[in-house]
């Protein structure tokens, strides 16, 4: 019996002698979560019955959610694919899950599938809302979707080309991946700019040149921000050559930002643009897919290298209270992924 067969028996099996029930992780209050259960409707036709392996969280928006700050001017633009529950809480919220597809159209019986679902162990989801995982990208990893997704997006919006001075400011997962991304365009000089040193193996593994000092480089071609701070963009400035394009990939929420304009910026006809991966960039949209897109994604981590960026684990059970360490600390971790039981 192959692989799908035994896992649509088992489905067929489970569903005969108990219930469906999950748990999911919400956000509940500033900086409080807990996980919550759930009974799992059986899958009508046209939805999937998929069972968690890994999920991947967000530091960036993540943490936001977490502190609460969800300005009703762009609650719905915060809002995640699958969420469910109103800003500021409670909450369920994420989107980089990967799980086994336990019953469903035949097809997918047995695979991996990366979902934009919130932190949830057993969910439904329409067929067309799930990405199969290539076989050669391990579950783990392709957690990743999402933040590749969005580098890719910064790479297209950027413009930059084969020979191109890069530099990424704030070596997080996007600026890393990014970085991933540049460093292989042909002939590209790509500078990875950060304040901590645990970050430079990664950047080296990548073929790329780690720098703490923002006047190492004041000459870029390409100069993408993604530290999401006032003293990160003003060090992307400075970065910046004549007529250099400056691509602001950061998500600040409800906080500030403070930028000087004058000087170098008005003399160098510098172009600051935003990119969010909520909208395919202009030269795109006549061609492809935000499914294309993450398709893509998916294509891209077929690297080993790419492992380098899930520096911690968790387990599912214990997400609530690993969470303010995660968000509010551990500055020496990149990703960090959720470990779902079985």
């Amino acid at each position: 019996m192959n692989m799908r067969a035994v896992a649509k028996r088992h489905a067929e099996v489970r569903r005969q002698t108990a219930p469906l029930a999950g748990r999911a992780l919400w956000y509940v209050a500033p900086r409080e979560a807990d996980l919550r259960s759930e009974t799992v409707a059986e899958p009508a036709t046209g939805e999937l019955l998929v069972r968690t392996s890994w999920s991947a969280i967000s530091r960036g928006t993540e943490r936001l959610v977490h502190r609460g700050l969800t300005d009703p001017a762009h609650r719905d633009r915060m809002r995640s694919p699958m969420q469910v529950g109103d800003f500021p809480f409670p909450v369920k919220y994420g989107y980089c899950a990967v799980g086994r597809v336990e019953a469903g159209p035949e097809p997918f019986v047995g695979r991996d599938v990366f979902v934009l679902h919130p932190h949830q162990d057993l969910f439904l989801v329409p067929a067309d809302a799930a990405v199969p995982v290539p076989a050669d990208v391990p579950a783990r990893r392709a957690t990743l979707a999402a933040n590749m997704e969005t580098a890719l997006n910064a790479l297209w919006d950027s413009g930059a080309g084969a020979g191109d001075r890069v530099v990424v400011v704030g070596a997080g997962v996007i600026g890393l991946l990014i970085t991933y991304l540049c460093a292989r365009l042909p002939g590209t000089q790509v500078f990875a700019l950060d304040r901590n040193p645990a970050r430079q193996p990664i950047v080296e593994r990548f073929g790329a040149t780690f720098i703490s000092d923002p006047d190492a480089v004041n000459e870029a071609d390409v100069v993408f921000h993604t530290s999401a701070t006032s003293a990160g963009l003003e060090a992307a400035l400075s970065c910046c050559g004549d007529e250099a394009r400056l691509v602001e990939v950061s998500w600040y929420g409800d906080a500030a930002v403070s930028i000087g304009l004058g000087g170098p910026f008005h003399c160098k006809r510098l172009q600051l643009i935003s990119s969010q991966v909520g909208a395919l960039p202009p030269s795109r949209q006549p061609r492809w897919t935000h499914r294309r897109r993450l398709e893509t994604a998916l294509q891209l981590l077929r690297d080993d290298l790419l492992d380098a960026l899930i520096t911690r684990e968790v387990d599912f059970d214990d997400l609530p209270q690993a969470l303010d360490r995660i968000l509010e600390g551990a500055g020496d971790e990149v990703a960090t992924v959720v470990r779902y039981p079985g």
